[in-house]
């Protein structure tokens, strides 16, 4: 059951909410860049356990408005703040992969963990998918720039190449080409500015102010956002949980589904 909700005078976020009436929710923030259909095999079976799944395309991707500015986490945690007052949530888990679990990370702060009971990171790009001068983990900032030049130059072959490091388990032919279809639906300029907002911006003082149950989730074999940065969250979030995934890379979600379904219907239930 798909829908639009107005978060700015002219942008509207495409929202997916299947079985609205579960008692219990869980808000799915996608990552670059892709959309909520990303959470396809999340969204096949959670709903056939009671849970209702809510997932939103952000600005600039998917099926939402592709506006030319508004890419920062402030703007882009107040896109999910719009999305859960519109829908009146409260007491629901809130989950986000990679950028989502960026987004989700700053909405905790922003907004003081609005409505939310839990979180759950998956493969989150905190604190920072860059290293800096006193943070010596994640990527290096040339791996980002090279991202932004080949959004700028050939996108399609940037996102070829992005999916070439995404997953960690064998996909087929037919499935890359799904994934690649994901990224091209995205605006160009969209692209390259959240890569962007990946240099300007840090997530530190965040990380520290997150008050729920935090599930963290993060593939060992994780090309895209390291290994470590899950870590970090573990030691900078105080009631959290690392839980690695031995045989995933990027896409825990695809790379061990179901594995993944279950802890996270574990984390939810306990």
């Amino acid at each position: 059951m798909g829908y639009y909700v107005r978060v700015e005078t002219n942008v509207t976020i495409f929202v997916e909410d299947l079985n609205p009436h579960a008692d219990k929710t869980i808000l799915f923030i996608h990552g670059w860049p892709g959309s909520h259909d990303l959470f396809e095999y999340q969204f096949d079976q959670l709903p056939k356990k009671g849970y209702r799944c809510i997932g939103i395309d952000t600005r600039g991707f998917g099926d939402s408005s592709k506006p030319f500015e508004g890419y920062d986490y402030n703007r882009l945690a107040d896109d999910v703040k719009a999305v859960v007052d519109a829908l009146k949530l409260n007491n629901f888990t809130l989950a986000g992969h990679s950028t989502g679990g960026a987004i989700a990370v700053r909405y905790m702060s922003r907004h003081k963990g609005h409505g939310v009971s839990k979180l759950a990171l998956f493969a989150a790009a905190a604190p920072s998918l860059i290293k800096r001068d006193n943070f010596p983990y994640g990527v290096d900032k040339e791996v980002v720039t090279n991202i932004i030049q080949g959004t700028y130059t050939d996108r399609p072959k940037m996102l070829r190449d992005f999916g070439d490091i995404f997953f960690f388990q064998h996909t087929t032919q037919a499935f890359s080409d799904w994934f690649f279809q994901l990224g091209l639906k995205a605006a160009g300029w969209a692209t390259a500015a959240i890569a962007n907002t990946w240099i300007n911006e840090v997530l530190f003082s965040d990380l520290e102010k997150i008050d729920v149950p935090t599930l963290i989730i993060h593939g060992i074999h994780d090309k895209v956002v390291p290994f470590e940065l899950g870590q970090i969250q573990n030691q900078k979030i105080k009631n959290s949980k690392l839980v690695p995934f031995k045989y995933s890379g990027h896409a825990s979600f695809y790379d061990q589904k179901d594995k993944f379904n279950d802890e996270l219907m574990k984390f939810i239930e306990e």
